[in-house]
């Protein structure tokens, strides 16, 4: 087994992969007490060699192998891309292409929604995977055996399951239907969250308006803070007591002592002044510039026979053309398009609609109808 320690190891290993059209890539990490994720461990293979890559080694440069991750000759094959791509963008500030998420493509190769790592592996190549040291802590040094050999593994069985999918993409000329779906993961957006826009994450159904503007620039506030000392949010404040504040809207250290949910002593701190300062700045926001809020529409009640036929013509229509149902569409999405034939949503556009979007136009049209024979339902044009 190839573990990497030092540089100059690392860019003979990383000129190796540049000579091949992909390269599977993997991470161990830990986030459990910091607001970004800590790099523990980088697995890599290409179609002819895999290594494990110590980022915690003394005097390792990573820039050989965030230089291949920038390559646009070579695609950067993950599952479940997300966490593992946010960790390369908070260092390398853009996100590695091009990407190909086996999640996203197993979706679209009949393996149903959102199939786990584990359980992939197993389908397509027979394989088990060891998952016993999948929560142990990466961070310590020296890393065990069975570490090292689960590590190694996500990506040599990873290798495998991209070959299998890749094929079965270009046999079912699918591959642009999971294009479309990897253009999501490259918004920078995803994987860094602007002090600014930290309040878009909160719940805000039943905030006030006068609360929203003090709400806006106290989730600003705590989300600096939690980068600023990495640390999780949580562990500045909590969601529920933004709220609290944004409704009592203390304005001295002595109001914000009898706020629930601050700490102790929090109110002599330093970080204390901000935050009363955030409340202030909240406060003084004008009722015009203050976003507009999404709330529950009081849109028509779709009848309940109606939303199942779409759902069992869905169904219907992922095992014909052997897709998990959540790439098409969702519950959401069902009762849109029973409500409005014009609905703005994924299921009415592109290769979803082939699939889809125009039969259920058609079904709630009575222009198409469904047959049970033998077992297998059929659709037939009336």
């Amino acid at each position: 087994m190839l573990i990497i320690t030092d540089t100059a190891a690392l860019a003979e290993f990383c000129a190796g992969l540049r000579q091949h059209p992909y390269v599977a890539v993997d991470t161990e990490f830990m986030r459990e007490k910091t607001y970004f994720s800590q790099l523990c461990l980088i697995q890599a293979a290409s179609p002819a060699e895999a290594a494990i890559i110590d980022p915690l080694a003394d005097g390792l440069d990573l820039a050989p192998f965030l230089e291949m991750l920038a390559d646009p000759a070579v695609t950067k094959v993950f599952h479940a891309a997300r966490q593992d791509v946010e960790i390369f963008f908070q260092i390398m500030q853009s996100v590695p292409q091009p990407l190909f998420d086996t999640q996203i493509a197993a979706m679209a190769c009949g393996y149903g929604d959102q199939i786990g790592y584990e359980p992939l592996v197993r389908t397509i190549t027979g394989k088990s995977v060891d998952k016993g040291s999948r929560f142990t802590d990466w961070s310590r040094r020296p890393l065990s055996d069975r570490q090292l050999e689960y590590a190694i593994g996500d990506v040599t069985h990873l290798r495998d399951v991209y070959d299998a999918l890749s094929s079965e993409l270009a046999r079912t000329d699918r591959l642009p239907w999971v294009m479309e779906e990897m253009e999501a993961l490259l918004s920078p957006s995803l994987y860094f969250v602007q002090p600014e826009n930290a309040w878009k994450r909160l719940k805000l159904r039943n905030t006030k308006r006068k609360e929203l503007g003090p709400l806006i620039k106290i989730a600003e506030w705590r989300e600096a803070e939690a980068q600023k000392r990495d640390v999780p949010r949580a562990r500045i404040l909590k969601d529920d007591a933004l709220f609290e504040l944004a409704r009592q809207t203390p304005e001295s250290p002595q109001d914000l002592a009898r706020a629930r949910g601050i700490p102790n002593g929090f109110e002599r701190s330093g970080a204390a002044k901000g935050l009363l300062g955030a409340i202030t700045d909240g406060k003084n926001i004008p009722k015009g510039d203050l976003p507009d809020i999404d709330r529950p529409r009081n849109l028509p009640q779709v009848p309940a026979d109606v939303l199942d036929l779409l759902r069992v013509l869905l169904a219907r229509q992922c095992k014909e053309y052997d897709v998990a149902p959540k790439l098409i569409a969702s519950v959401a999405d069902l009762e849109e398009i029973a409500r409005d034939d014009n609905a703005d949503v994924p299921a009415m556009k592109g290769w979803r609609r082939e699939v889809f979007g125009d039969a259920a136009l058609k079904l709630k049209h009575g222009k198409l109808a469904m047959k049970l024979t033998n077992g297998t339902l059929d659709l037939i044009e009336t």
